[in-house]
Order: structure tokens, then sequence, then C-alpha cells
């Protein structure tokens, strides 16, 4: 454990010193660290050992997705995004779920022999995006206010909005498995889980935000610690959830909008801590996704996941999306950029875990397929992130 504890920190810090530079070029942090994982491992210089598991990789990746929906929903700044819901409200209320439709629809030709509930699944899985695979258009000048507003404001919520889908879906296919009534379990896992995450996440957060407001006013929490609070009480609404038996990714995701409307002088001191933390989080999954996952997973991808997860990554996004905009004045080099900035990531590869759990037929082939698509967008998203953003400085849109 302390050697592979030594390896991270010591590539962790390496990278940190270097990370100002590598964001200007056609690369990104989560291609850098799922190739060192996957270099570092079995299927490399073995220098990780063994007990680097797929166990990591879930607590790893649930704690980064729970607390990047707590910062994220925290940060939408509900009273701006009032203003300004335009396009990412298109992109979330008819491109989302315009997305998991012709998802669906594709996946039932590519996987004919798998359950429809489970292709639904896959669908629903691959839908959200990960605005960490293309950070560099986040920063870039280049590229127009309002559509990096939309892109961070749609993935932000877009997770979120999708845990109570897939719980839906799950539900169902649960039932059908060990042939009780389907309505009736979902319904029943849909109080469960949904009903219980939305209690904890308002109920927890309402709560400690109270009490910190209390202490600020009696002077009793200094500067220094002002940004703890908000690591300990996402990680508090997910963990109290789950011991429940409820969602703690929606009580995470509630939670942070409860957070952003409770909270509103000195929010950005209190934010950068736990979104510091998230990244680290993220950025160690990589490595054990592409220790544990990346090397033994491309040995057994089909035609049919590849050509599929190419298609998830353009047309079963890129459409919706440009659909999605129509009448809202942007230009088609806007709407396809929107479009193809959809990166899949950290949601994806929670989502699979907790379906794979399930051993619901085509298991195998929804795993390996989110597998897929994940590997393809870090890649893909992270090398086009740059290079794209510059060429909005040639069509001068802004």
């Amino acid at each position: 454990m302390y050697e592979n504890l030594a390896i991270m920190a010591v590539f962790i810090f390496l990278y940190s010193t270097v990370a100002g530079g590598i964001e200007k070029r056609p690369m990104s942090g989560p291609i850098i660290f799922m190739a060192f994982g996957l270099l570092a491992g079995p299927m490399g210089l073995a220098i990780l050992q063994s007990d680097v598991t797929a166990g990591m990789l879930r607590s790893f990746a649930e704690l980064s997705l729970a607390l990047v929906l707590f910062t994220d929903a925290a940060n939408a700044d509900i009273t701006t995004l009032k203003r300004s819901f335009r396009l990412p409200g298109r992109m979330l209320l008819i491109g989302l779920p315009l997305t998991i439709i012709l998802g669906f629809l594709i996946g039932v030709l590519f996987f004919p022999h798998m359950p429809l509930l489970s292709v639904a699944l896959l669908a629903v899985m691959l839908a959200p995006t990960d605005a960490a695979l293309g950070k560099a258009i986040f920063t870039n000048p280049r590229v127009p206010v309002r559509i990096r507003e939309a892109l961070n404001v749609e993935s932000g919520l877009n997770d979120g909005i999708c845990v109570p889908i897939l719980y839906l879906f799950l539900a169902l296919a649960v039932s059908t498995e060990i042939q009780e009534g389907p309505v009736r379990l979902a319904l029943t896992l849909l109080a469960q889980e949904i009903g219980i995450g939305l209690a904890v996440g308002l109920g927890a957060t309402a709560l400690g935000v109270g009490i910190l407001r209390l202490s600020i006013k009696r002077g009793w929490v200094q500067e220094n610690w002002l940004p703890v609070p908000v690591v300990a009480l996402a990680f508090a609404c997910y963990a109290l959830a789950q011991s429940l038996e409820g969602s703690g990714f929606i009580a995470c995701f509630v939670g942070g909008l409860l957070f952003d409307v409770m909270v509103k002088g000195g929010k950005r001191q209190v934010m950068e801590a736990a979104e510091g933390m998230g990244n680290t989080l993220a950025l160690i999954t990589w490595v054990i996704f592409g220790f544990a996952v990346v090397g033994q997973a491309m040995a057994v991808f089909s035609w049919s996941i590849v050509i599929y997860s190419l298609m998830s990554l353009t047309v079963i996004r890129v459409l919706p999306v440009y659909l999605s905009l129509a009448g809202t004045g942007e230009r088609p080099f806007g709407k396809l950029f929107m479009g193809w900035f959809g990166p899949r990531g950290l949601a994806s590869i929670v989502f699979i875990i907790i379906v794979w759990e399930k051993n619901l037929p085509g298991g195998m082939t929804m795993a390996m397929t989110v597998v897929c698509t994940v590997i393809l967008s870090v890649i893909a998203h992270g090398l086009s992130a740059n290079p794209l953003a510059k060429l909005f400085g040639r069509f001068k849109m802004e």
C-alpha cells in the first residue's frame, strides 16, 4: 500500500509542477493519469502492486463524483442561471432526453440480444458529461463566454439529473429479473433511493449551513478553516444517504443546490478547497482506471462495442444537441462545438459500477461499452480541446 501511495503521490506532485504548461498543449490531465496507470500496471512496467483493485476504483470514483456533484450544484448560482439558462436549458431539457432516446434506439440495433432495459441503462449511463475532460475550452478566452457557461452548467447538472433516471430503469430491470411486479418494485426503489437521498441532502445541508452561519456569527470559525466544512458536508450527505439505503449522489446534488441558495456571500473562498480535492480524487481515479481496467478491457472489445462507442461520442451526442439549439440564433459551428464537447468520464464509470453489481443480462457488454466510450472520450476530447478552442479566434464568433 505504501509503495503504491508513494508512487502516485510523487507522480501527482510532479504533474502539479508542470500542469500549467501541459494544459496549454493538446493534452489533458486525465489522458496523462490514465496513461500512467496503464504504463505502471501489469500490462506495462508493473511498478504499482496488485492490491490496486477495482474496489479502489469504486471508492475513489464514488467519492470523487459525490464531491463533484455537490460542488457543481453549489456553483450553479441559481440567480444567475435564471438569467442565462437559454442554451444550457435547451441542452438539458431537450438535448439530454433526445440523447438517451437516440442512444437507446441505436443500441437496440447494435446489441439485439440485450434486454431492452439493459440497452436503456446503457443509454443513460453514457448520457452525462464530464467537463474536466475538456478543461482547456473553459479557460480559453477564444471560446465565447456564453458557450463556456452553457457547457459548464450542462455538465454540472446533467449527471445529477441522470441519477434518478438510472435508478428507475435499474429498478425495472431488477424487478424483471426476480419476477416481481416491476411497477411496484420501481416505485419502492424510487421512494427509497430518491426519497431518502432528497431528505438527507436537504436536511443535512440545512443543518450544516445553519451551524456554520452560527459559528461564523459568533467568531468561532477561523478563516483558514472555512473551506473544510464544504468537503465534510458533501461526504456526510453521501455517506449518510448510502448508510440509510438511499442515493448518496442525489443527496449530494440537492445538497449542493440548497447550499447555493443558503450561502450567498463569500462562497468562492469556501468552494476552492472542495474543488481542489475533487480534482485530486478524480485524477487518482484515472490512474486506477488505467491500471485496473484499461489494459484488460481493450483485449475484449468487439467491433460492435467500438462502433457504438464512437457513435455515442458523435451522432448520439452531437445530433440531439444540434437539434435542441434550433432557433437560438447560434451558428452551426457553435452548435457542433457544444455537441462535440460532451466528454464521458467520472459519472459513467460510477454508473456502470452501480449497474454491474446487479448482475443483469448483458452486463459485460454494458460494462465494456461504457469503458470503451470513456477511453475514447478521454483521448479524443483531451487532444481536441485546445485546437478546437483556437478555431473560435478565427471565426470571431463573440
